[in-house]
């Protein structure tokens, strides 16, 4: 392994340059095989969540992406030493290894934190094993606002001591935190994992209900039994956790990322083909699966992952709305669009976690796509041809759901500012191309 602080190679690597584009030739079927990479929503928060011990944390099965590099940059912050061995094939992960024996700074400053709302989950960690922090309030960001309130409210009833000024939580737990009984409200991912972190070094038992079921949230649970935490009912929506006088080091996979395999199944959807998705979970895309099942998509279930097949005829439109797991997942709702512009009839899409989460729409318009917009509700007409065209991407899912749509488009669709891709898709060029896109980065 070699030193974090010597990996600009790999991310940028990973990255490229901020200006770059993608240049998308449509027509071509895809056939082949995709690795899945770990999922950026869990590996994020379990870096985060080796703070909580003075003992190595070794992390298998790691994407390579810029908001992994972020969070490295923060976590260092904090004292955090980290060495990472980089996987050099196309589906070889990284694996890494965080140790901070001791917490050497609480502060998270807005500069890191701004470029990622993820940042703010070291809250928990800190206020449970530091017993103080300030970290910067996150933001608004590209597809609407997510407030921490919830975070706050529960850590409250933790017994933390919290204060906001100049844009900065800051926070204090001296006496420790104690369990309590906590409804978070509208199911909140982020607030459940970061009340669930916090808990495991609580004094006596937290109840979280109404708590977040989605995988990575289960991830990150099994993550910290691995560890030594005492934590039942991962997975439903009440979860309760005994709290521990300490945490141990551990070895931990991160699980495969959902979300990406769910972009890949459906741009197999909507080029056709047959494309096996290796590493990929069942159970972690099922509303997709039968969403795809029904607009005429085979979904298979192999040993080594998932098969999808689609053969020319033109998918039929179907309606979805997104909502927190098991429903349709928020983040797969531009993606499934593009593959809606162009099935046979007309599909309503109701986006209900985000409130201004249609902005690829006016880009895919650009493409020749039907679709109308009326407060959370998208209809879209499907059409026999998208044309390829200039578009610019605006947030990370956004940007993919462009990729998508230039996979069926007549010409040449180019994609700018694909820096948001960079985010949270690793090496997305390669893979498709792999399976036979005609796709490729262009350096500014």
């Amino acid at each position: 392994m070699r030193a974090t602080r010597e990996r600009d190679g790999g991310f940028k690597a990973a990255c490229k340059g901020p200006m770059d584009k993608i240049r998308v030739r449509g027509g071509n079927r895809l056939k082949g095989e995709i690795p899945i990479s770990g999922a950026k929503n869990s590996a994020l928060k379990l870096m985060a969540a080796s703070l909580l011990t003075a003992e190595p944390v070794v992390l298998k099965n790691m994407p390579r992406l810029a908001d992994i590099g972020g969070m490295s940059d923060l976590l260092m912050q904090f004292g955090v030493s980290m060495n990472i061995r980089r996987g050099q094939a196309l589906g070889q992960s990284d694996t890494m290894r965080l140790h901070v024996p001791k917490i050497e700074s609480a502060l998270a400053p807005y500069d890191i934190v701004r470029k990622m709302r993820a940042s703010f989950q070291v809250l928990g960690p800190l206020l449970a094993r530091h017993g103080e922090a300030k970290i910067s309030l996150p933001g608004g960001c590209a597809i609407g606002a997510r407030p921490v309130d919830f975070h706050i409210q529960g850590f409250e009833a933790m017994g933390a001591k919290i204060d906001l000024e100049d844009g900065y939580v800051i926070a204090s737990s001296k006496g420790g935190l104690k369990g309590t009984t906590f409804t978070v409200p509208r199911a909140s991912v982020g607030a459940t994992e970061n009340l669930m972190t916090a808990a495991t070094l609580a004094e006596g038992r937290t109840v979280l209900k109404n708590a977040a079921r989605e995988p990575e949230t289960e991830d990150l649970g099994r993550f910290l039994i691995a560890m030594g935490a005492k934590i039942v009912g991962l997975g439903t929506s009440e979860i309760t956790i005994d709290g521990v006088d300490s945490l141990h080091g551990c070895e931990y996979s991160v699980m495969p990322d959902r979300i990406e395999t769910g972009t890949y199944a459906i741009a197999t959807a909507l080029a056709g083909g047959e494309v096996e998705l290796v590493g990929a979970r069942a159970e972690s895309n099922a509303a997709l699966y039968n969403l795809l099942r029904n607009i005429g998509t085979e979904v298979t279930e192999t040993n080594r992952g998932i098969a999808i097949h689609r053969n020319g005829v033109r998918p039929t439109s179907i309606d979805v709305t997104t909502d927190v797991f098991p429903a349709f997942p928020t983040d797969l709702q531009a993606q499934f669009m593009a593959l809606m512009a162009v099935s046979n009839g007309i599909s309503h899409i109701r986006e209900t976690v985000f409130e201004n989460r249609f902005m690829h729409v006016p880009e895919l318009a650009r493409m020749g796509a039907n679709i109308r917009v009326e407060g959370d509700m998208a209809t879209v007409t499907g059409v026999d041809k998208l044309k390829g065209a200039q578009v610019m991407a605006t947030d990370l899912r956004a940007s993919v759901s462009l990729v998508l749509a230039g996979l069926v488009a007549e010409g040449d669709t180019m994609v700018n500012r694909v820096y948001h891709l960079d985010r949270g898709f690793e090496r997305l060029e390669e893979k498709l191309s792999g399976v036979g896109a005609d796709i490729e980065r262009l350096s500014a």
